[in-house]
């Protein structure tokens, strides 16, 4: 992979390199990509392909590490000194947006965790774990000063990268089961979503 200092004809064709890779390993998987199917989504020959990147492991982690940012930036902005309800809804909507915005990343990621995380592991120990311990100790603050309902905050994360990420990773049944590509569906999920979470963490009397 090229370092710092490439040229722009260099950086655009990774670029697209990296564009075909995405389809391929979010339709297919890791283990199910080639480097044929990856050179041929790409539109070049594997020995060109190959001058890029030596391997498609090279180019899976490429991938998630420029996804990275982008996946845990909606959790980054949970803001300590928000509305707690705000910030939750505000999460959501942000967490559905992407859904919504970045579906092969989302799969791409999904296949990555379904898979062990044989190549994000230090990540998701590391930079993942320490983000969750913050912003459940946010939540868990605010539910102790009574603006929350109790609830485990962890837990909580969980349940709403589940439903959030379900209308990308999931994005096959989800038509099937609408009978179509609704585009209502995620004006209509992210009603059902702050229902569920927002309303449910309301404080009670």
């Amino acid at each position: 992979m090229a370092q710092a200092g490439q040229t722009p004809r260099r950086a655009a064709t990774e670029a697209r390199i990296l564009d075909a890779a995405l389809d391929v390993f979010s339709a297919h998987g890791f283990r199910g990509a080639t480097l044929d199917g990856i050179a041929a989504a790409a539109g070049m020959s594997k020995p060109n392909l190959l001058y890029y990147f030596a391997t498609k492991e090279e180019m899976h982690v490429a991938l998630l590490d420029g996804l990275m940012d982008t996946w845990l930036g909606p959790l980054e902005a949970l803001n300590p000194a928000g509305d707690p309800l705000d910030e939750l809804r505000g999460y959501i909507r942000r967490k559905l947006a992407m859904a919504r915005a970045y579906p092969r990343e989302s799969r791409l990621f999904a296949n990555e965790i379904v898979q062990g995380a044989p190549r994000i592991a230090p990540m998701l120990s590391g930079r993942l774990r320490a983000l969750v311990s913050e912003k459940g100790a946010v939540i868990r603050q605010w539910s102790a000063q009574g603006r929350l309902a109790p609830v485990d905050p962890v837990h909580l994360l969980f349940a709403i990268w589940a439903t959030t990420q379900h209308y990308a990773d999931f994005d096959a049944q989800v038509r099937a089961v609408l009978g179509g590509d609704d585009p209502a569906r995620f004006e209509d999920a992210q009603k059902t979503l702050e229902a569920l979470f927002v309303d449910g963490l309301r404080p009670r009397a």
